[in-house]
């Protein structure tokens, strides 16, 4: 059996605080198994658990029984991977990996396995966190440069400027949410559920703590004050520049300047895949 704490829930990303308490919170474990070594093992299983304290430090646990059943205690290998990425067997061509959404590669890879004795689970984990196709990963970069230069290099500045603090505000939303991902890719890591993604980005060596900055900066701008419409837009512009340099530094680009847009073609430019260099930058 493998035995760890992996999936969906705060806990797995190491993110619970006190708000985290008040829903499926508590210690707890997952038993993961070949499906049918489960099925023969599920009721010896379940009666070990009853057997564990109903408290761990002070704190009433989620295993007798476990709570919620479909992320603690006795868990099938196949099932586990396959509620996340629609397979019964880790993805093998670009097509069935670009259908897996980048959140649900999060949830799957996340926390930490403390013994595997067969080796399956930890086999599929490895393979979710390394072998992310090339070419997919240039495409996503090479979207995340487009979406980030029309959002934030081009039309923030335009609707702010036009007093529109509601397309402002969709700017620098999607400027924000394109960036944490293009960080993510940088570092090689699936990026997390939205909610977890500002706090997830902060802790990457490349680029995290920059885009803590720029995020810091975002989400407390006035649209309607133009002082802070343009220091919300020196911080974009600062940023871009960051990833620019990053890319080239990766050889991923070799554009010149900033334009964010001009780095999305060069990164097209390097994929090998026809039907995936072919596609519209604007098309994951």
């Amino acid at each position: 059996m493998t035995v760890g704490l992996v999936g969906e829930g705060s806990e797995c990303f190491g993110f619970d605080d006190v708000l985290s308490r008040d829903h499926d919170w508590g210690p707890a474990f997952c038993v993961w198994l070949p499906a049918n070594e489960l099925e023969a093992s599920r009721e010896s299983i379940l009666t070990a658990l009853a057997e564990l304290p109903d408290e761990f430090r002070d704190h009433a646990t989620r295993l007798n029984p476990p709570r919620p059943a479909d992320r603690v205690g006795p868990l099938s290998v196949e099932n586990f991977y396959e509620r996340f990425t629609g397979l019964r067997r880790p993805p093998e061509s670009w097509r069935e990996w670009r259908l897996i959404p980048e959140p649900n590669l999060a949830v799957c890879t996340n926390g930490e396995v403390f013994e595997d004795n067969l080796g399956l689970f930890s086999a599929w984990r490895e393979t979710l966190l390394t072998s992310f196709p090339k070419d997919l990963r240039l495409k996503r970069l090479a979207v995340r440069c487009f979406d980030m230069a029309q959002a934030g290099q081009y039309n923030l500045l335009r609707m702010g400027s036009r007093e529109d603090a509601a397309a402002a505000l969709f700017c620098a939303a999607r400027f924000a949410e394109q960036a944490v991902s293009c960080v993510f890719l940088l570092n090689g890591r699936h990026a997390p559920f939205y909610k977890w993604a500002a706090r997830g980005v902060r802790a990457l060596p490349r680029l995290g703590t920059e885009a803590g900055e720029v995020l810091d900066v975002l989400s407390g701008v006035r649209w309607s004050d133009a002082g802070e419409r343009g220091r919300a837009q020196d911080a974009v512009e600062a940023f871009c520049a960051q990833v620019a340099a990053e890319l080239r530094r990766q050889e991923v680009s070799d554009a010149g300047g900033d334009w964010l847009l001009d780095h999305a073609e060069s990164v097209r430019a390097r994929i090998t895949i026809s039907a995936l260099r072919e596609m519209p930058l604007s098309l994951e």
